[in-house]
């Protein structure tokens, strides 16, 4: 873990924000010496409930996923990949120290952790800001919608199709187990789908 202190570390970051808003150097100057650049190791945690829930990510390289435990079982809530922002869930009211969801590299990632203070810091000082927040956020309920619907379908074969109608190669990055889980399914009715 390496605190950013040059702003091509912050290119990729940046680039995807313009998408949403034109970036004045003050707003880019702030990232400088608060956001971090992360190795992770596939396997590795990014975050569990052990951890303080104290950043946000923007996923450079690699796939994760997000995860609940219930009893003994895992259960899939998220698989993210590169140009994609990961974090647990937060109350907007509530500063929670702790999360109640795991995040987990699935491959070697290159990260860069914003701190919440961070991205608190730019909403006041930077109008920029409240431009990505917004269109961000309606990215964000677009994807949770997408989710739930998935969720609800009851064909296992018609979650997974639309699945890869979303994700598509992407998916054949992800262990069997993992797009199982997250699909609500065990590993051998996947596998058979798969195979059709």
């Amino acid at each position: 873990m390496s605190i950013i202190h040059d702003p091509h570390d912050l290119s990729a970051l940046f680039s995807y924000l313009e998408q949403y808003a034109p970036l004045s150097s003050g707003y880019k100057q702030a990232y400088l010496g608060r956001a971090q650049l992360l190795k992770i190791k596939r396997s590795k945690f990014i975050l569990s409930p052990l951890d303080n829930n104290a950043c946000m990510y923007y996923i450079i390289k690699g796939a994760l996923r997000g995860f609940v435990k219930n009893k003994k079982k895992d259960i899939t809530t998220f698989l993210s990949f590169e140009n994609e922002f990961i974090g647990a869930i937060r109350h907007p009211n509530v500063q929670e120290a702790q999360s109640h969801e795991y995040i987990q590299a699935l491959e070697d990632c290159e990260l860069i952790a914003i701190p919440y203070d961070l991205i608190d810091h730019l909403y006041e000082t930077f109008p920029e800001t409240n431009i990505i927040g917004r269109k961000w956020l309606a990215l964000q309920y677009y994807n949770a919608s997408d989710r739930a619907i998935l969720a609800r379908i009851p064909a296992a074969t018609e979650r997974y199709s639309m699945l890869l109608e979303k994700k598509g190669k992407e998916l054949d990055r992800i262990a069997l187990r993992y797009l199982a889980s997250y699909l609500g399914m065990r590993s051998e009715t996947l596998s058979r789908i798969r195979n059709k």
